[in-house]
């Protein structure tokens, strides 16, 4: 219920950055679109974010034609390294076996280029 919940708040709080904060703009507009989700590993939670500076839709689910999708193990696992979303939470995960990265390693780039703007 927790990964839910601030899944949807993450939602919430880029399309409010996107109106708000001139950076965090600027910086979508420099990457263009870029359409990711995260999800546990099972799927039995999974949101997936489309961004484009005209606009940002959330969704439930992760569609076949995402960019980059962030999977976790469990959902405590998620809380854990989305709470503090720094490169080496990111790194130390993949180590261990508990996150994986689907996609293009720069599109992580990208994404926490733009979440930093958050």
């Amino acid at each position: 219920m927790k990964l839910r919940l601030m899944l949807w708040l993450l939602g919430l709080m880029l399309k409010r950055a996107l109106r708000r904060k001139p950076g965090f703009r600027q910086a979508l507009s420099e990457a263009r679109r870029l359409d990711w989700g995260i999800a546990t590993e099972d799927l039995s939670i999974a949101r997936h974010f489309r961004m484009s500076p005209e606009g940002i839709e959330a969704g439930a689910g992760l569609p076949v034609d995402l960019d980059l999708e962030l999977r976790f193990d469990d959902e405590a696992t998620a809380v854990r390294v989305l709470r503090k979303p720094t490169q080496q939470a990111f790194l130390d995960g993949m180590m261990a076996g508990k996150v994986r990265l689907v996609g293009d390693s720069s599109d992580l780039k990208k994404l926490q280029k733009l979440l930093k703007q958050l």
